[in-house]
């Protein structure tokens, strides 16, 4: 039994049963057995890859995206440039890279990061350099300038809350303890009022996720893009409206179960792309398939322009990443894209309303 279990155990025998948000956080961010503060979790050798380490194009395709939102707004001198969740740096570093081409968008650019993670920001540092500040939360970032923002893959690993439909009301799935084992159960029938909206397009049964911690989140950003200028870029899979038991863990590059050996798996759930779009006073585009944003942007060009000096297992490897980005059958219609921009303003290219 891991350090980690142990702890939740005791946890729940003194207290109670834990929600699924108290117990992904737990699984997360548990300052000594948390899996993002204890390891390195991507690539071949971790537990999961993001499209930033799959291919440069990816963050590529993300920083001309801003680059031109940047001039569409006047190319205003200094600005921030941050990203949530920035694994080990690979997209802030494919973005600030192709922006060089860019005439005063790196010059302007102030980089910040959002990471929790011990490990990961020595890694991000190793990638980037010093020139980089750290925060805890989007609600440290400097104010009153324009904010150009990307979330990749971060909004699925902040910790939900389940609720399964009975009757008129909800009864909350919970973690607790039988035959000293993790196990989910439900608690007791509750009126949820910022789920009574879902009576009308749910059944007896169904089970709807919340995320509470992403709410303020985008507020914050939204409010700042709305009110300095800037864009965001969230990318992520998920779809318009929760539906159904969407938590999974992920260890190894297999799903395991989510319960057993807690800190040692990732832990995500689908994005509510319908709770974002309605947190932020910013404007918002229409939820857009990751494929279609990157062909917008360009992406095949790109590939046939990288694949001139590629040949042999380089470039079937090239050519299986652009696949992976873009294909429906692969991340092209799982992720989706949800871009913020001022209220009179337009969207980043490759986004549309």
């Amino acid at each position: 039994m891991s350090d980690l279990a142990t702890h939740l155990m005791a946890r729940i025998t003194s207290q109670g049963p834990l929600t699924i948000a108290d117990y992904m956080a737990e699984c997360l961010l548990h300052p000594e057995f948390g899996y993002y503060t204890t390891r390195d979790p991507l690539g071949a050798e971790g537990d999961f890859t993001t499209a930033p380490e799959i291919s440069q194009m990816f963050g590529e395709m993300l920083g001309l995206s801003l680059a031109q939102c940047w001039m569409d707004q006047g190319a205003p001198t200094q600005f921030v440039l941050a990203e949530a969740g920035p694994g080990r740096g690979t997209l802030m570093a494919d973005v600030l890279r192709v922006v060089r081409a860019v005439p005063g968008f790196a010059e302007a650019a102030e980089v910040h990061l959002i990471e929790a993670s011990p490990t990961l920001r020595k890694k991000q540092q190793e990638k980037l350099g010093a020139d980089v500040t750290w925060h805890d939360s989007v609600a440290t970032l400097p104010r009153d300038l324009p904010l150009f923002f990307l979330a990749n893959e971060f909004f699925d690993a902040l910790p939900i809350r389940q609720f399964q439909r009975d009757g008129d009301g909800w009864r909350e799935r919970l973690v607790g303890l039988k035959a000293s084992a993790l196990t989910p159960g439900l608690g007791d029938r509750v009126d949820v009022p910022s789920l009574r909206a879902r009576l009308e397009d749910t059944q007896d049964g169904d089970i709807v996720e919340i995320c509470p911690s992403a709410e303020p989140i985008i507020t914050e950003v939204g409010q700042r893009i709305d009110a300095n200028g800037g864009a965001a870029l969230i990318i992520d899979y998920g779809d318009w409206r929760s539906q159904g038991d969407t938590l999974q863990a992920l260890k190894a590059h297999q799903f395991v179960d989510p319960f057993t050996a807690p800190g040692s798996a990732d832990l995500t759930a689908h994005v509510d792309f319908e709770a974002l779009a309605q947190a932020t006073p910013s404007g918002h585009s229409r939820l857009t398939p990751q494929g279609v944003f990157l062909e917008r942007l360009g992406i095949t060009h790109r590939a046939q322009g990288l694949a001139q000096t590629l040949s042999g297992d380089r470039l079937n490897a090239h050519i299986a990443a652009h696949r992976r980005l873009t294909h429906p059958e692969e991340m092209g219609n799982l992720f989706k894209v949800l871009a913020l921009f001022p209220t009179d303003g337009a969207p980043p290219p490759g986004c549309e309303t």
